[in-house]
């Protein structure tokens, strides 16, 4: 793999990343404003599901974003593509 092809893959993870930090930063903030929403009115039962998904959908995509972040920094600090 040469030096560029490398430099590209580290790029598009950094951007998927990105994506995935966002996301899932957002189904949290969706998560907030559909639980302060029940609190105000009432919880109904579509209301928790749609709470219940946010989370757990949002955890399933933020975890792996955040760990790749990571993972392409310390690539980039251990071994700098020129």
């Amino acid at each position: 793999m040469s030096a560029d092809d490398l430099a590209a893959r580290r790029r598009r993870i950094a951007q998927m990343t990105v994506f995935g930090q966002r996301l899932g930063y957002l189904l949290y903030l969706a998560a907030a404003a559909l639980f302060f929403t029940g609190f105000a009115t009432s919880f109904h039962s579509p209301l928790v599901t749609a709470i219940i998904v946010c989370l757990l959908v949002g955890s399933l995509v933020l975890a792996p974003a955040i760990i790749f972040s990571y993972a392409v920094r310390a690539a980039d600090r251990e071994e700098p593509v020129r």
